[in-house]
């Protein structure tokens, strides 16, 4: 039988077959040990072939195989630094929520998750949440930050998700499409997803105070099918994102205004740091280039993964 994983719960996995019939799955002791070096072999949106058992009258799967991913987006496990943790897979595009306070979203961390976003080549869109609570000076923080990547090609759009502003627009970017939802704990993941349909009604937290943090509400990520002709994945909230699997050579071309002065620079194979002559650096050097873009492209050359927690973007 074949059907989409719609929850993975570690060992346990939802899959939906093309009839609509659920099924909990699980996998095959051997199937972990091929070369897999994901701490999650399977992710929501993989597509799998599975045979059903049976034991005390109930009826689950068992996973043989995986089909070939169109993409996925994939970060560094948080506890095993040499292990990948796969978010999800099959996705058309991401919607990346942003709130520049309470919390707080850094651009290394927007950086970072658009730069893989960018190697899979799926379509990022950005949400500015909680723009109903900000004050004139915040506000204007966010028609900045969102004037940079709008410069890049990167929709933005300004968002409620507790009042509602712009969640119409959201709905009809998500039709026929594989929307994930992705963020910080907190920015208001789980409050949009039930603005855009109120039936899923999941659970969703205040911020703490002690941290400035969002808490935990989603604690897998879980595909949802909605009422009106649009797929849904929920994630949990990332604290950071380590990019994995780059050679330094390529970062530079998912930086996509890089890419774009990547032919003028003397060297084919410019890193855009002491190179002479480089189109990158001239552009910086006359504001052409976002700084804070330029420094999260430092960082991911350098491997500097503790900074995609603490990185602030205060000093342009």
């Amino acid at each position: 039988m074949t059907g989409t994983v719609y929850k993975s719960t570690g060992s346990w996995y939802t899959v939906k077959t093309l009839n609509g019939k659920f099924y909990e799955c699980r996998i095959k002791g051997r199937f972990r040990l091929q070369g897999i070096k994901s701490t999650n072999p399977i992710s929501v949106g993989d597509i799998v072939e599975f045979e059903l058992e049976a034991k005390n009258n109930t009826e689950t799967g068992v996973i043989n195989r995986i089909e070939e991913r169109k993409n996925y987006i994939v970060r560094k496990s948080v506890n095993l630094s040499k292990q990948t943790h796969i978010i999800a897979s099959n996705i058309d595009q991401v919607f990346l929520l942003v709130t520049i306070d309470n919390p707080p979203t850094f651009t290394s961390f927007i950086d970072r998750f658009l730069v893989t976003a960018e190697a899979y080549s799926i379509k990022t869109i950005l949400l500015f949440n909680k723009i109903d609570t900000y004050d004139e000076e915040t506000l204007l923080e966010v028609k900045y930050l969102a004037s940079v990547y709008r410069q890049i090609g990167y929709e933005c759009i300004d968002i409620s998700a507790t009042t509602g502003k712009n969640v119409d627009k959201v709905k009809a970017l998500m039709l026929d499409k594989v929307s994930m939802f992705a963020g910080h704990s907190g920015v208001g993941k789980s409050t949009l997803v039930n603005a855009i349909e109120p039936s899923l009604d999941l659970k969703t937290k205040a911020i703490s105070q002690q941290h400035m943090q969002g808490q935990h509400t989603t604690t897998f990520a879980e595909m949802f099918d909605l009422s009106f002709d649009a797929k849904i994945i929920d994630t949990p909230g990332i604290k950071g994102f380590g990019v994995v699997d780059m050679e330094k050579e390529e970062v530079g071309d998912y930086f996509p205004e890089f890419f774009a002065l990547k032919q003028d620079c003397k060297f084919n194979n410019c890193l855009h740091l002491k190179e002479p002559k480089c189109a990158v650096k001239n552009a910086l050097e006359n504001d052409e280039v976002s700084y804070s873009r330029y420094r999260s492209y430092i960082q991911i050359l350098e491997g500097e993964n503790e900074h995609y927690r603490t990185d602030n973007w205060d000093n342009e």
